[in-house]
């Protein structure tokens, strides 16, 4: 085997020191992070000096932590050292981060652990190589001298504990359950009567918020909503809030409870097929979503929370709930508050059901168990044995001729309205009638080799996401000062997420905001803010053509093929499960509004792509006897030496050298796909008149 073209870096005694430090910054905007990884940069001058530190805060802006560490080490970043928790790379189909890190000058990358999830993982780090960085991952290779295994497992281990549910939902395609609970030194929850405020002290409860606010969703039963009427919140105004779930097979439920407010946290209902009709409605006009399940079960919410792309539940049920939720894997994790404290009787409840075990020796043991002083109680975290429960299958398999997407680190990613991808739009309320105008002007203005939609242009504003955009739309054009203050708020929310908070609650409590052709205007309004996003960013763009690939033939997004015998491209489907109009919902029959406007803005763009090379730019001989062109191209190649021929049998569209010396037939070639996935290593043979080519993936 050839050396890489890079020689590797060994993680030196100070490499270790500063990724645990990046890890530490990665978690220092605990539970504002949501619904991105936890992740740090720390920058790091050639003479060793700190220059920069950043972190993911999702609910202040969506901006790589390298690229916020770039910015603030400026000119001083040249020749230095990146420090990175976790190799960057939250968005599939952009590398803002990569090119943050190269054109600030940085010469070494050292990584904690690479991305979990397969279409990400080494992405970022090949994209770094070629780009003229050394790289080096922590694990994958020799420490230097002076380094202790001990300390590289410390360094390691603080950079899997961050993101220890990212970890876990991509290893068993469900989000990390977590069981949390608090109980009297006799294991009492609460009296015989039912009665539980408070069994744990005020320092608990304030732990159990933080850990709420790095959750995506807290879990109760309908036992937990009638008897303690809860509210679920992290008690904190704006930010992240996690979306609150109540199981309730037969929707025995009071009419009003706190979680029926959905003014500060979304509510999610998950019931039997059938149950209460009329009481479902009643929860749907409050602004509460309603799921029915042909079987309700813990795995089949558990199952539901990985589609909708969280990565921790909270359970915070009681025994009845949470003894089947144990049984069926649904719960991976205990979080446990002990309070000096008696209550006695064999009436009380404790925390967990009837599991049906009738020896001890079926107890289930915890692994790497801790114990910590919360002001007077003690708190216990542990694992429970995942042997125990029942193996899920696999994640369900992308039908083929089909793209799927919903969050933005999901494989198509940037197709998402919450990617990182800032566009340029006009003032105003977007009507059908001007979204087609601006379309036509934006096609003369190709013609004319002039830039589309220019973040300086007259009349233009800038908007940090598709989302932003979309939920301003909402309250465009409104004389009412209320909706021009709040399409003001939506234009400086700092994440989409905050963004579609604003908009999706003074839809359902303002609706005299409301723009009286919302529900008439909103796909234009979509198309038009795909089109400026898929014109304006060159990544998502080349993503998006990427998906028009040859489908065995057939038109793949449902339509009829193209004249020739061309293909119209793989199907793109947006897989939200709570969306039935712009995605296709948990139980597939949704519109897909989303995806179809996408594949009509990839069959704009191929269109345009394809008009010059209409015009007849070959000499005519090559075009009436293509045969012709073909064998003088072959006698060229004759002459040239392997390394030419194998660079003009590989596709430019598809791969493109990162380096190699000089080759001999079976020499190994390493190929970096500018789509963003992994390397390909390519061996060719070349012949006399052709070069053949083996792909090694």
């Amino acid at each position: 085997r050839r050396p890489l073209p890079l020689p590797l870096i060994l993680p030196a005694a100070k490499d270790l020191r500063h990724l645990l430090r990046a890890a530490e910054v990665s978690q220092e905007p605990m539970g504002q992070t949501q619904p991105h990884p936890y992740a740090g940069c720390v920058l790091v001058s050639s003479e060793g000096v700190p220059l920069a530190e950043a972190s993911q805060w999702a609910q202040q802006g969506t901006e790589a932590p390298e690229c916020a560490a770039a910015r603030q080490a400026g000119g001083a970043a040249a020749g230095g050292t990146a420090y990175l928790n976790l190799e960057c790379g939250d968005c599939h189909g952009d590398r803002a981060a990569v090119d943050a890190l190269a054109g600030a000058g940085v010469a070494r990358v050292v990584v904690g652990m690479r991305h979990p999830l397969p279409h990400l993982r080494g992405t970022a780090l090949a994209q770094l190589r070629a780009a003229g960085l050394r790289v080096a991952v922590l694990g994958e290779a020799p420490c230097g001298a002076g380094v202790a295994g001990e300390e590289a497992e410390a360094a390691l281990d603080a950079c899997l504990a961050a993101n220890e549910a990212l970890l876990h939902r991509a290893v068993i395609k469900r989000p990390m359950g977590l069981l949390k609970y608090a109980m009297t030194l006799d294991g009492k929850i609460a009296t015989h009567t039912g009665h539980s405020a408070w069994v744990s002290s005020a320092q608990s409860r304030q732990r159990v918020f933080e850990t709420r606010a790095r959750s995506d969703a807290v879990i109760v039963g309908g036992c937990t909503v009638r008897r303690d009427n809860p509210q679920l919140t992290t008690r904190r105004e704006g930010g992240h809030q996690p979306m609150r779930i109540v199981m309730s097979r037969t929707l025995d439920l009071p009419a009003e409870a706190k979680l029926w407010d959905v003014s500060h946290a979304p509510t999610v209902v998950a019931t039997q097929r059938g149950a209460r009709r009329d009481f479902q409605d009643a929860l749907r006009r409050r602004g509460v979503e309603v799921l029915e399940f042909d079987f309700l079960t813990p795995d089949a919410v558990a199952r539901y929370c990985y589609d909708r792309g969280f990565l921790q539940c909270l359970w915070e049920c009681g025994g009845m709930l949470a003894a089947p939720a144990i049984a069926t894997g649904a719960i991976h994790k205990a979080m446990a508050f002990v309070a000096p404290k008696l209550i006695g009787g064999s009436r009380a409840p404790t925390p967990v059901g009837d599991l049906g075990f009738v020896e001890m020796t079926q107890a289930l043991p915890l692994s790497e168990v801790r114990w910590q002083q919360v002001g007077p109680d003690l708190m216990l975290t542990g694992y429970l044995p995942h042997g125990r429960a029942p193996r899920h299958p696999g994640s369900r398999l992308a039908p083929a001729g089909v793209a799927e997407f919903y969050k933005a680190w999901d494989r198509y990613g940037c197709f998402s309205n919450f990617s990182p991808h800032a566009i340029s739009m006009p003032e105003g309320a977007m009507t059908p009638a001007r979204a087609q105008q601006l379309h036509q002007q934006a096609q003369q203005a190709q013609q004319q080799q002039q830039a589309c939609g220019g973040g300086q242009a007259a009349g233009l504003h800038r908007w940090p996401s598709t989302e932003h955009y979309y939920q301003s739309q909402k309250f465009a054009g409104v004389a009412h000062p209320e909706a021009q203050a709040l399409v003001a708020a939506i234009a400086a929310a700092r994440s989409p997420e905050e963004a579609a908070r604003l908009g999706r609650r003074a839809e359902r409590q303002r609706q005299d905001l409301l723009r009286p052709d919302w529900a008439a205007s909103k796909p234009a309004v979509m198309l038009a803010a795909l089109r400026a996003k898929f014109t304006q960013h060159d990544g998502p763009r080349r993503v998006l053509l990427a998906t028009a690939r040859n489908c065995g033939g057939r038109g793949c997004d449902g339509g009829t093929a193209a004249s020739g015998g061309e293909h119209l491209g793989l199907e793109i489907v947006e897989t939200s499960p709570n969306d039935f109009f712009w995605g296709r919902g948990y139980n597939g029959t949704g519109s897909n509004m989303l995806g179809k406007l996408l594949m009509q803005v990839r069959r704009e763009m191929a269109e345009q792509a394809q008009q010059p090379a209409k015009q007849p730019q070959q000499p005519a001989e090559a075009q009436q006897q293509p045969h012709l062109a073909r064998r003088r191209q072959q006698k060229q190649q004759q002459g040239q030496p392997p390394l030419a021929a194998a660079q003009k049998a590989v596709p430019d569209c598809c791969l493109r050298p990162v380096g190699f010396s000089a080759l001999f037939p079976g020499t190994p070639l390493l190929y970096c796909s500018p789509l963003c996935e992994l390397p390909k290593l390519v061996v060719f043979t070349p012949g006399r008149h052709k070069v053949s080519l083996r792909v090694l993936h």
